[in-house]
């Protein structure tokens, strides 16, 4: 296929946490505002005069120190951006918003306050206790930890506009973003898609570590473009996979499972466009902040809600993308020492075979992978097994 126009500058936007385009937002007197979960709601960073910056440790090749403060036995993508923060990385923010959905994960945003690795007089870290349930209780408790830990902080530090008007015009910047990646997103379900997993994949990043506003003429421009591009006349891939798990934002574990012959066509992951790209639906007469509340808590697939009900509907849900986009297996992966992944990765290995037939693969990483002899063989193997079963099966 024909190389995307911009597809090497998002490559180097991705580079480092601080960017050209986060540099350039910065320098215009926006607020950079960082989050690490899903459960801090992206569209409530980008209320005029600010913008999120997902936070990432790109190249990350050591966390000596971090791992000094939080032990090796903390999961590596928290050591890796508290290394990242205390060699400089993210001295452009103005705040962490935090959120309490690991034991890892709140002792790392904690140590962003306790030794204030971020060189930035403005800077403060403030942390919510997302819900565990999706019931009208866990609502409203979840509602009032946005207002009082994220919306109340923004007006009252920076003077942020909160009307109920600015929130809904961030909802529509908001969802007009979602419109391009889901248009992008949804080439995939195609049977010879005119894009490949990394590209989306690298699509997807910078969707969530650069300003909007910035962004979206390159994504909408890329959008055009792949209207009309054409794919190679042969698929280049052997099998289609869903690659779901915990926080994945390396494009190279994408680029690698692709190297090994198949096409990722989902990404069920943190940090992914499932859930994250979904347009928020506020109605008429709605309060902007209860219509965000609601939607990042129906659509969050966190293992971290652990009623029966919930675990199944991420079973279900997971077998529903899968067939929707034509995959013929998921590859789940957790990073080492994922509190709540490495149950949820164990549990669908078992259940997504058992109770749907889809073919899975389980993979334990690294945040930063090394080891990429070891996982192709593991991918290669996987793929083999994926064409025996069509053979077998007569496809």
């Amino acid at each position: 296929m024909k190389d995307l126009k911009h597809l090497i500058y998002f490559e180097n936007l991705l580079q480092e946490a601080q960017n050209e385009l986060v540099t350039q937002a910065v320098g215009e007197g926006k607020i950079a505002l960082g989050y690490n979960c899903y459960y801090i709601p992206e569209v409530l960073l980008n209320l005029p005069g600010c913008f999120s910056s997902r936070l990432r440790a790109p190249r990350c090749s050591s966390t000596d120190v971090a791992t000094y403060y939080m032990t090796n036995r903390n999961c590596p993508y928290v050591r890796s951006i508290l290394e990242r923060g205390i060699e400089g990385g993210y001295n452009y923010l103005s705040a962490l918003f935090g959120a309490e959905s690991c034991a890892a994960m709140e002792r790392m945003q904690e140590h962003f306050f306790l030794i204030n690795p971020v060189k930035n007089d403005n800077f403060f870290v403030t942390i919510i206790d997302p819900p565990m349930k999706g019931d009208k209780t866990s609502l409203d408790y979840y509602k009032a930890q946005l207002k009082l830990k994220v919306v109340d902080e923004l007006e009252k530090r920076f003077g942020i506009d909160v009307s109920d008007a600015a929130m809904r015009k961030a909802v529509e910047d908001f969802n007009e973003l979602c419109d391009v990646i889901t248009e992008i997103g949804s080439l995939s379900k195609l049977a010879n898609p005119p894009i490949t997993g990394y590209e989306f994949h690298v699509i997807q990043l910078v969707t969530l570590v650069c300003p909007k506003y910035l962004i979206l003429p390159y994504l909408r421009e890329t959008a055009q473009e792949l209207r009309t591009r054409e794919p190679d006349a042969k698929p280049w891939f052997r099998c289609k996979v869903m690659l779901s798990g915990s926080e994945n934002d390396d494009p190279g574990f994408t680029q690698l499972i692709e190297g090994c012959g198949a096409m990722v066509v989902a990404d069920r992951y943190c940090y992914g466009s499932m859930p994250g790209r979904e347009e928020i639906v506020v109605a008429e007469g709605q309060e902007p902040l209860d219509a965000i509340a609601r939607h990042y808590l129906k659509t969050g697939m966190c293992p971290r809600f652990m009623g029966q009900d919930e675990m199944r509907g991420r079973k279900k849900q997971l077998a529903d993308i899968a067939r929707e986009y034509r995959a013929d297996g998921i590859i789940v992966e957790s990073n080492k020492f994922c509190e709540y992944w490495s149950y949820e990765r164990t549990i669908n290995t078992i259940v997504l075979q058992r109770d749907f037939g889809i073919p899975v693969c389980s993979i334990e990483k690294e945040y930063i992978n090394s080891a990429s002899g070891q996982l192709r063989t593991r991918f290669q193997a996987f793929i083999e097994s994926i064409e025996i079963k069509k053979i077998q099966e007569g496809k």
